[in-house]
């Protein structure tokens, strides 16, 4: 019996353009085997020994690194389902929902009506209004926002409406309160998949974003989730990153948030040891890859990132019991080498599974839906079967 999942989500990982990738405008993407590319001296042992390379275009040395034996590989790719390439949709689907229409998009901006009823919701005007990265939108505003004191709203290819203000102008309460009324506001057809509290800091062309103090504001998923199965189960759910905002906090026994990639692991690693004991379900995202590298178009920062990761997966293997299932995927792509826009990409997704209960040298092929993840964890844990996916528990256990 498997008693604990942990389910960790690389942000962005993609490893290589699924076959709607055009209709996406993303063909030829691969977040991986781009950054390997054009990083000849990445180096990622644990991630080859879980199955990565056999997968992905990833070099992988092929040398003992102890903590994996060499034949523990379970691994396969998953295709998204959803008619979309968001961070929303794909943790839903993760879940086992899939979205069959896109979250509504805004490239040309929020429209006017909407945007007068947030004004007035807030009472002050706004800057911005279009589609731009986060930090270019700071040097393009952000002198604006501190001499007028109006808040930068901002989208991008993603579902999203995203608000920004210094901290110093407006407090971090009063953002966090403009987003719930954005929050109310953005239903119906304007139904955006999150709206994203964006603080800052200091002085003009040297603003800092306030990664720490960043929440997301989600659209409740239409159905009931892995999460909402576990808690009907009464089992637990810590959620870990932005896990808590991406499911409106619906199913989770506890909710960390995270400011980067090396706290996430750390609180994955405090969720073992506070929850020895127990069944259910930890679930961390790790968002540094998507947010700071992959859209910031820096392979270099994302081949470090990696390596980061890797380094630091000896201290999940050894907090590991023999009835724990370590779940690695991710819920998109987002190639750092990518000429055509700074969005995310339609890639397939890694899944790399490690336990002590598993089979070894088992090569899950290419999986019609990232719900499959789901329903397998479903199944592991006794819960009633998802809306979507298939599992492939059987497949899995020795």
């Amino acid at each position: 019996m498997i008693r604990r999942v942990i389910l960790i989500v690389l942000d962005s990982l993609g490893i290589g353009a699924m076959p709607d990738a055009p209709a996406f405008g993303d063909q030829g993407a691969d977040t991986l085997g781009h950054i390997a590319a054009a990083q000849p001296e990445l180096n990622l042992p644990h991630l080859c020994r879980l199955g990565l390379g056999q997968i992905a275009a990833l070099p992988c040395p092929g040398e003992d690194v102890g903590a994996v034996p060499a034949d523990a590989m379970v691994y396969g790719r998953m295709a998204e389902l959803s008619a979309s390439k968001d961070t929303t949709t794909g943790h839903w689907e993760i879940a086992g929902i899939v979205s069959e229409r896109p979250l509504p998009t805004y490239p040309q901006g929020f429209p006017p009506a909407l945007i007068d009823a947030f004004e007035n919701a807030i009472g002050r005007p706004t800057l911005g209004n279009y589609p731009r990265s986060g930090t270019r939108i700071l040097e393009e505003l952000g002198a604006d926002h501190l001499q007028t004191g109006h808040p930068i709203v901002y989208t991008s290819a993603d579902s999203v409406f995203q608000l920004a203000a210094h901290r110093e102008i407006v407090p971090i309460e009063t953002l966090y309160h403009y987003c719930h009324l954005a929050r109310e506001l953005l239903t119906g057809q304007h139904a955006v998949g999150r709206v994203i509290a964006r603080p800052f800091t200091g002085p003009p062309h040297a603003f800092q974003r306030c990664n720490d103090l960043r929440r997301d504001y989600s659209l409740p998923p239409p159905q009931g989730t892995l999460l909402d199965c576990l808690a009907s189960a009464g089992r637990f759910c810590a959620g870990i990153g932005k896990i808590g905002d991406l499911f409106a906090g619906r199913g989770l026994t506890s909710d960390t948030h995270t400011g980067d990639n090396m706290e996430g692991v750390t609180a994955v690693l405090d969720a073992l040891q506070r929850v020895d004991g127990q069944r259910g379900l930890i679930f961390a995202n790790l968002v540094d890859f998507d947010m700071v590298y992959g859209h910031r178009r820096d392979p270099a920062g994302y081949a470090g990132a990696l390596a980061a990761f890797d380094r630091r997966l000896p201290e999940i293997f050894a907090a590991l019991q023999t009835d724990d299932l370590l779940v690695l995927t991710a819920d998109h792509g987002c190639d750092p080498t990518f000429e055509a826009h700074t969005d995310h990409t339609r890639e397939y997704v890694p899944i790399l599974l490690h336990g002590a209960m598993l089979k070894s040298r088992v090569d899950l092929g290419d999986r019609e839906s990232f719900a499959d993840c789901g329903q397998t964890i479903a199944e592991l844990l006794d819960l009633p079967p998802l809306p979507w996916g298939t599992s492939f528990a059987k497949e899995i256990l020795a």
